[in-house]
This record gives structure tokens, C-alpha cells and sequence, in this order.
């Protein structure tokens, strides 16, 4: 793969509050916006599709001379900003810095004006004789993305996660060792609530992974750790949120226990249910529900892909062990998705426990093509339909999804292919 090839690498997908726009990031550090199509009345039984309604360059690649490094333009994650008036706002950031990006729409433009012509050029004022009342023309429709915050200079570490809060007014931002709190008007402070750099880096043992705030209450977060543990913390109690209120952990259990258990302890994405009351979270080979109630162990723990665990000789000296899944629940959390390898992904029903792997491929993504079921065989004969896990290919990994937030609509990311299947409609 030339590095031109790579910049096309699709590095987060997000719906907006409403699912009528999908955003997704690149390495390259461009965003783009589809836009769900209206229904048509001739053709009542077709959903409206997603077109590409907006592209733009929301990073570029920087040097920092200061370490002589060079920082990424790759979007990590996008969020979205609830809806207040005819634009749309979105947070986008790469690893140090953090964009508020305005998309609106223009279908007029300004016309008759007393000081230029209608070209732009300045008029000779000798020549002003009259004075014009300018009108409003119609024109094709643009759509324009225009940066209006530019929050940086705040992280000495990579960023990983940012988070909207539920008062709309503020946005957090984590990176490997600490979080920071932001107001959206203000561009060159922000407020650290989390530090858990060691006084000797020395003796660093765990970093942040992941982060996001409570849906309904905007006093709390959680954030996970490289560690396996999540961390639950009120802002109420302390400025400084080093000292957390709830901390969850499951022990481990002594005979799973072998070199790669902390590598695949980590955790990868962490995620509030729509109600609030639970958090999954995703380390290497399982998604985990817990309960905000019960800290000692999740309530739900799901096998993503198991037949991987004699494989993590190879997954580490290839490097996969490192991947970073990400995990989503359907809109009213009673679904939860991820990805694997092979261009799979998982569905896990978390009322009939039923389970479905599901591959995103080219073959599959025909219109109204129906996704059939695949399945991984591990040693022994192997029917017809399944797949040898040793036939699997690992360079094909899906590691965004994201689900529509009130229907059956989900967008899954492969590589540079970005996927959109629906619920069949009859």
C-alpha cells in the first residue's frame, strides 16, 4: 500500500443525533458527511439512502519542531453536537487537536450591491449615482464547512477520546495520561480533571484508553484503562477527578492466565447505554456490559471472536494484538456491535442471547442483498459453509461501527470501504 492509498483509510464513523447525517474520518484527515435521502413517493417501500453531502479537509499534516515529530492528520474520532438551528456542528479531532467544524447550507446569494459590481469589484464611487436595495437570488445549493473553534496546545499525549456533555456547553478531551474539560467558547484554556501521570514516568503502569461523559447527567464519566479497569467519576465531588467513585473490575481468572493477558485485558472502547444505566466496554477478545450498580464483575460478558485465543503468538508478532475495537449499542441498547477480523462483525441480542457473525464484503453489499450469517470452525472437519479460522485474513479488520440511533441502520468500516446495511423493509 503506497501512502497515498493509505490516507484513504476510513479511522471513525459517528450518526448524528437524529441519523439523517453520518460522518466518517480518514488518515488523511478528511471528513465525510452522507446524507440520508427523503423518501420519494413513488417509491414508498425504498428508505432513503446515504449520498455524499459535504467533503472537507478538516486537519493537515503538522511538524513539531519543538520534539521533532511529526503529528498525524488522521481524524481519531468525530462527535457530533446536537441540532439548534439550520447548521450542523461537529467536534473533529487528531492527536492534538480539537476542531469545531459549522456545515451549512447556501441556496441564495446576495445581489445588487451599491459598492461592487456584480463581479466583486469595487465600483468608482464617481459613478454611483442611485442607491440599489441588494435581493436575494437563487443559486444551486453549496454546502460549506467553516472551522469555528480551534481548541489546541492542551495535550502533551495523543488524544483518544472527546466527549459532548448533556449541558451542550462543555466537551471533554483524553489522552494517554490525562483528560481535560473544555467550554465550546473558550479556545485556550481548558480545565484538567484527570492527571494519572506518575511523578517518575518510571513508573507509569497504566494509560487511558477511552473516555466519555453519562448521557443525562453531566457531572459524570467514565474512563477505561490499558489496565482492564473502568472508572467512574462525579465531578461534583472534586475539581481534580483523581480520586474515582465507582471503579470496575472483573478478577481474573488464574488459569486463563498466560503472557498475553495483559495485552488483551486492555481495554479498547468504552460506551453508556442510551439509558445511562449500563456501560460496554471491549478489550481484545470479548465486549462486556456492566451494570452502574454492581462493580465487581460485569453483568454480561460476550466471546467476540475465542477461537483467537491459540492465536495470540501470531497476533503479536504481527502486531494485531494492538488493534483497537470499537463496540456500539442500537438504539434502545438492547443490541450491542463490534468488529473482528476477516471484515466480520459481531451482533450480540442481549434479551434472547442470540449471536450473529456477519461479513462485509463487496459480494454482500449488492442492493437488497441479504447478509447471510457466517460461522468460524476451529480444528476438526469443517461444513460446507463455514471458515476456517486459520483461512481468516487479518488484514481485513473492522474496528469502527456505529448504529443509527432510533432504527435498524448501521455503518461499518472496512479499511477504506465504508459499508451501510439496513433491516429489510417488507
Amino acid at each position: 500500500m503506497t501512502s497515498h492509498q493509505r490516507a484513504d483509510i476510513i479511522s471513525t464513523v459517528e450518526f448524528n443525533h437524529t441519523g439523517e447525517l453520518l460522518a466518517t474520518g480518514d488518515k488523511g484527515g478528511r471528513v465525510v458527511i452522507f446524507q440520508r435521502e427523503q423518501e420519494s413517493k413513488n417509491q414508498v417501500h425504498r428508505r432513503g439512502e446515504y449520498n455524499v453531502y459535504s467533503t472537507f479537509q478538516s486537519h493537515e499534516p503538522e511538524f513539531d519542531y519543538l520534539k521533532s515529530l511529526e503529528i498525524e492528520e488522521k481524524i481519531n474520532k468525530i462527535r457530533w453536537l446536537p441540532q439548534q438551528n439550520a447548521a450542523y456542528f461537529l467536534l473533529s479531532t487528531n492527536d492534538k487537536t480539537v476542531k469545531l467544524w459549522k456545515v451549512s447550507e447556501r441556496d441564495k446569494r446576495p445581489e445588487g450591491y451599491n459598492l461592487k459590481d456584480e463581479e466583486g469589484r469595487l465600483r468608482d464611487p464617481a459613478t454611483i449615482t442611485t442607491l440599489r436595495v441588494p435581493v436575494l437570488r437563487p443559486m444551486d445549493l453549496m454546502v460549506e464547512a467553516t472551522p469555528r473553534r480551534v481548541f489546541a496546545n492542551a495535550h502533551t499525549y495523543h488524544i483518544n477520546s472527546i466527549s459532548v456533555n448533556s449541558d451542550y456547553e462543555t466537551y471533554m478531551s483524553a489522552d494517554d495520561l490525562r483528560i481535560n474539560l473544555w467550554n465550546f467558547e473558550i479556545t485556550n484554556q481548558s480545565f484538567n480533571i484527570v492527571d494519572i501521570k506518575p511523578a517518575n514516568m518510571e513508573e507509569l503502569t497504566e494509560v487511558i484508553t477511552a473516555a466519555e461523559f453519562h448521557p443525562h447527567h453531566c457531572n459524570t464519566f467514565v474512563y477505561s484503562s490499558s489496565k482492564g479497569t473502568i472508572r467512574l467519576c462525579d465531578m461534583r465531588a472534586s475539581a481534580l477527578c483523581d480520586r474515582h467513585t465507582k471503579f470496575f473490575e472483573e478478577p481474573e481468572d488464574p488459569s486463563n492466565r498466560s503472557f498475553f493477558s495483559e495485552i488483551i485485558s486492555s481495554i479498547s472502547d468504552v460506551k453508556f447505554s442510551h439509558s445511562g444505566r449500563y456501560i460496554m466496554t471491549r478489550d481484545y477478545l470479548t465486549a462486556k456490559v456492566w451494570d452502574l450498580n454492581m462493580e465487581n464483575r460485569p453483568v454480561e460478558t460476550y466471546q467476540v471472536h475465542d477461537y483467537l485465543r491459540s492465536k495470540l503468538c501470531s497476533l503479536y508478532e504481527n502486531d494485531c494484538i494492538f488493534d483497537k475495537f470499537e463496540c456500539v449499542w442500537n438504539g434502545s441498547d438492547s443490541v450491542i456491535m463490534t468488529g473482528s477480523y476477516n471484515n466480520f462483525f459481531r451482533m450480540f441480542d442481549r434479551n434472547t442471547k442470540r449471536d450473529v457473525t456477519l461479513e462485509a464484503s463487496r459480494e454482500n453489499s449488492k442492493p437488497r442483498a441479504i447478509l447471510k450469517p457466517r460461522k468460524v470452525c476451529v480444528g476438526g472437519k469443517r461444513r460446507k459453509d463455514e471458515i476456517s479460522v486459520d483461512s481468516l485474513d487479518f488484514s481485513k479488520k473492522i474496528l469502527h461501527t456505529a448504529w443509527h440511533p432510533s432504527e435498524n441502520i448501521i455503518a461499518v468500516a472496512a479499511t477504506n470501504n465504508l459499508y451501510i446495511f439496513q433491516d429489510k423493509v417488507n
